[in-house]
């Protein structure tokens, strides 16, 4: 399995994620009011994990295939602006949950607004490199490239799909699950 494929299984786990917080939209649109403590964590894992683990793991990688390939080049740089861009907006999210959490009065499609594009662009970043980044790594990537690359970037243990759950995230594991029975 090359760094590439754990990137891509990544993106799976992160969008089985997703996939639940659009779940959770639908709902709100229809009246329905969700946990926002679980909505919280839920947000908080997914900035979380990208910051600290899958994107500065893209980022040792792109930067060894840096300079092969004008279109590759292109591709990278807009990556890496949508790694700022997706920071901040999660962080914009979750200091709107936080305020609804401490009672401040947050009109719900203001709510829904900031769950919406947080959720769009997690999709669509992903979606890009899937498209654009993965395919163009793979084209010019060598034998030698992917055992340096594993080697620069190893894998790490993912606290909620990994084979080791993390204790923060056992509850969270939990939670989701009896959610996702809650809303079939």
């Amino acid at each position: 399995m090359t760094v590439i494929d754990e990137l891509q299984r990544d993106h799976v786990n992160l969008g089985r994620l997703l996939e639940i917080l659009d779940r959770k939209i639908i709902k709100l649109k229809s009246g329905h009011h969700p946990n926002f403590n679980l909505m919280a964590d839920v947000v908080d894992y997914i900035a979380n994990y990208a910051e600290e683990h899958h994107h500065p793991r893209e980022d040792k990688i792109y930067a060894h295939f840096k300079g092969r390939d004008e279109q590759l080049d292109q591709a990278l740089l807009e990556c890496e602006a949508q790694h700022v861009e997706l920071r901040g907006n999660a962080e914009k999210l979750l200091s709107v949950i936080d305020d609804i959490l401490n009672d401040a009065v947050i009109p719900m499609d203001e709510f829904i607004a900031h769950l919406e594009l947080f959720v769009e662009n997690e999709k669509s970043h992903m979606r890009m490199e899937e498209i654009a980044v993965f395919p163009l790594i793979r084209d010019v990537a060598t034998d030698p490239d992917w055992e340096h690359t594993s080697a620069l970037a190893p894998a790490v243990n993912d606290p909620l799909f990994g084979e080791r759950l993390a204790d923060e995230y056992r509850d969270l594991y939990q939670q989701l699950l009896d959610d996702i029975e809650q809303s079939a």
